[in-house]
């Protein structure tokens, strides 16, 4: 065909003849060297959606010579040197399967531009001469391939090349080739070359019809440019192949382009994925099954659906996250019949180490504190996946032991082994000295600083460097004094049951005036008590905590001057042996729930104390009492409802009865005024509101009763003091809290119009 009148065009033709399938034509010759860039390095580093030309089976119009021959036709516009910007990839885990299909159909329309170009370089060289381009260079070509039936026989292929350079005054996206060629269309506009379309169709991998239409209609809705009667370009016929495989229901796509006599039509042969049929899980140890097959549940009898599978990972991912696990789906893979293999990675622990830091500096230094101290408090084990929640608990259950200042946990990766390092960071306390501080006594209630009391104290938090604690106390009051020795072990080694063990002695005076007070005359009465026991507890389970332990106690009562005695002025009874001293073996029981640990949070204790008579003159009793606590939150304000009650069954010191009424009972009366008996019952209801910075606003009302068993305490000194046995109180005060404790500042008044200022340190019993 004679070229059309174009002073920036050239054109050159050359006819070879291809060999045989058997044999393959040698490597094109390199591009010429005067080409300040390699648009063929250029073409393959641009990612195009190449378009198969392939014959038409239709019926076409006979060539103007050779009635056998059939015409394919190709257009390609060599791109700018600046590159394009790529489509979203595909998901990760199909992405091999977009890139393979990618990759094959870009091999057959490179295999046709490579043979063109490099059988016009040399035409190129002589006509171009010592020209420079700088400017986007434009390859329109065409080619014939002529056969004959003999299948031996060569084919004989003729090409023509056409390349323009705009000219200089002109922008670079201005050059405009058009070539007309027989039974094809090729329209350019603006900088890109368009084709134009004139039939869209969706087959399968065959090029045959799908059998299931409703994935011919997702395929066709999920497609944009690429529309009969439109002109498009290679890049919009790649975006819509990605749009086509990220509909989620096909694994590959391959764009097809036959000229026909209407036209070229682009077939996009697609084959869909299996239907869902199983889901096996590899490398999961912790994930429970049943979450596995729920999040697959829906998926069961229909096409996969890429999409909808990446719901299910994100969903087991999640599971991961809300549980801190070091786990996530690392591949996932479509088998042969429907089954899905789930891949998932989890970081075991592989090592944990204990790293001690300076106060000052920061720097590793040598401990006290012996390393398995520490690693038996931590609930994350060698070889468990590790969680971050659970880490958290670790470091705050070090803290707790008392003896550190700070704590944290760093994960590091053990090698290529998939697995990670533990290094907990610590930071140790000073681990004994001294303190002081004071406080009030609740069973002085004559003067207003009689019941103050000092206290004075040494602790070492880390004996042996095993956590292990002494603790040597004394208070000191106007009548009250307390010596106290406790050795502590917080964790018996050898034992997985984290039971602790304490041994306590002893030595306490505390007023009697309690039970045997509060009436004009009495004289000061006070209670000697040694003690001895021990104790161990451990956590029962979650906030649930149990105590069991043996107590002996040998316990009398003085007068004023220290002398012992064993009546009262109402000639009541002090012991229940008659004799100046009780002596009592106590086996304890105890079990306490906590909430949260805060003031509001929700609280129940149980106790139960049995007498051991193993001597004759040993009390034997059985005594039993309970506690509990529940807040309940009404907008910034607190609701604190507390109830309490105690039995008695037995011979037991008349000192030891329940007494009620007092800062910490009924306020409104006396310590004890309200009455003592074998059983009691207390009831209190607060509301706490805040009023400016740590000062908080409060409002009361109390109930106690001796449910009548004040008589039946030997010497019944309740009725001797004639108190009433039951009564109530009400009233309000402010809170502030401060370093030693909540500080309680209380006016009430009770059921026989009295009134009263409480003042206490910490939170009632």
């Amino acid at each position: 065909m004679p070229p059309r009148s174009n002073s920036d065009v050239r054109f050159t033709s050359s006819t070879v003849k291809i060999p045989p399938l058997a044999g393959r034509n040698p490597p094109p010759p390199p591009p010429p060297p005067f080409l300040p860039h390699n648009p063929l390095a250029q073409l393959a580093r641009t990612k195009f959606c190449s378009i198969s030309l392939l014959p038409s089976q239709a019926s076409m119009p006979p060539p103007r010579c050779n009635s056998d021959v059939r015409f394919t036709s190709s257009t390609v516009r060599i791109p700018t040197l600046s590159g394009r910007n790529p489509p979203p990839p595909p998901p990760p885990f199909l992405a091999h399967n977009l890139l393979s299909q990618l990759a094959r159909a870009k091999s057959s329309f490179d295999n046709i531009l490579d043979s063109l170009i490099s059988r016009s370089l040399g035409s190129i060289q002589r006509h171009s001469g010592a020209r420079s381009l700088r400017s986007p260079l434009l390859c329109s070509a065409s080619l014939s391939l002529t056969g004959s039936q003999p299948p031996r026989q060569s084919i004989l292929c003729s090409a023509s090349l056409a390349l323009s350079q705009p000219a200089d005054s002109g922008p670079p996206e201005a050059s405009v080739v058009t070539q007309q060629k027989s039974g094809g269309h090729s329209v350019s506009r603006g900088d890109e070359e368009r084709v134009l379309i004139s039939e869209v169709l969706v087959k399968n991998k065959d090029g045959e019809e799908l059998e299931r239409k409703d994935l011919e209609a997702e395929a066709m809705a999920a497609l944009k440019a690429c529309r009969p009667n439109s002109a498009l370009t290679v890049q919009e016929v790649q975006e819509d192949v990605h749009r086509i495989i990220d509909s989620g229901y096909f694994s590959s796509c391959m764009p097809v382009a036959v000229d026909t006599r209407d036209g070229i039509r682009l077939v996009f042969q697609v084959e869909p994925n299996q239907e869902f049929q199983g889901v096996v899980c590899e490398g999961a140890s912790v994930l429970p099954t049943k979450f596995l097959e729920d999040a697959f549940r829906y998926e069961y009898g229909k096409v996969v659906n890429v999409r909808r599978l990446d719901d299910a990972i994100t969903a087991v991912n999640g599971w991961y996250m809300e549980r801190g696990l070091f786990g996530l789906v690392s591949g996932v893979e479509i088998l042969s019949g429907g089954i899905i293999r789930v891949q998932v990675a989890e970081a075991e622990v592989n090592d944990i180490s204990i790293r001690f830091l300076d106060r000052k500096t920061g720097e590793p230094t040598k401990g006290k504190t012996k390393p398995e101290t520490i690693l038996r408090q931590l609930t994350t084990k060698k070889g468990q996946v590790y969680s971050m929640i659970q880490g958290k608990r670790d470091v705050d259950t070090v803290l707790t032991m008392g003896i550190m200042e700070d704590v944290s946990i760093i994960p590091q990766p053990a090698g290529d082994t998939g697995k990670v390092d533990l290094i907990m960071n610590v930071v140790e306390r000073p681990s004994g000295g001294f303190s002081a501080g004071g406080g009030i006594s609740s069973g002085i209630t004559s003067g207003p600083l009689s019941g103050l009391i000092g206290s004075f104290a040494y602790s070492h938090r880390n004996v042996f460097g095993r956590n292990q604690k002494l603790n040597i106390s004394l208070e000191r009051g106007q009548i009250d004094s307390i010596y106290r020795v406790n050795y502590t072990d917080p964790w018996i080694e050898g034992d997985d049951k984290r039971t602790s063990r304490t041994i306590m002695v002893q030595n306490s005076r505390t007023p009697g005036n309690l039970v045997h007070g509060n009436q004009p005359g009495d004289s000061s009465l006070t209670i000697g008590r040694v003690t001895a026991g021990i104790e161990f507890s451990r956590p029962l389970r979650p906030k649930w905590s149990g105590t069991t332990g043996v107590i002996f106690q040998h316990a009398g009562v003085r007068d004023e001057k220290a002398n012992p005695i064993i009546k009262d002025r109402y000639s009541s009874p002090l012991t229940a042996s008659g004799k100046p001293h009780d002596d009592t073996l106590l086996a304890k029981l105890e079990t306490v729930y906590t909430g949260s640990g805060d003031h509001g949070s929700s609280m129940f204790v149980f106790n139960m104390e049995q007498g051991l008579p193993l001597w004759p003159e040993w009390l034997f009793f059985n005594r039993v009492t309970a506690r509990a606590r529940k807040g309940v939150e009404i907008g910034p304000a607190l609701f604190l409802l507390s109830v309490s009650g105690g039995h008695v069954v037995g011979k037991f010191s008349p000192h030891e009865a329940f007494a009620i009424g007092g800062t910490n009972s009924v306020r409104g009366y006396e310590e004890g005024a309200v009455g003592s008996g074998r059983s009691y019952v207390v009831g209190s209801g607060e509301l706490s509101f805040p009023l400016l910075g740590p000062v908080e606003g409060v409002i009361f009302s109390d109930y106690g009763t001796d449910l009548g068993s004040g008589p039946t305490v030997p010497g019944d000194p309740a009725g001797a003091r004639l108190k009433p046995g039951s009564g109530y109180g009400y009233g309000f005060g402010v809170r502030v809290d401060s370093p030693l404790g909540p500080l309680r500042l209380e006016y009430a008044f009770n059921d026989r119009r009295a009134k009263r200022f409480h003042f206490g340190v910490g939170h009632r019993n």
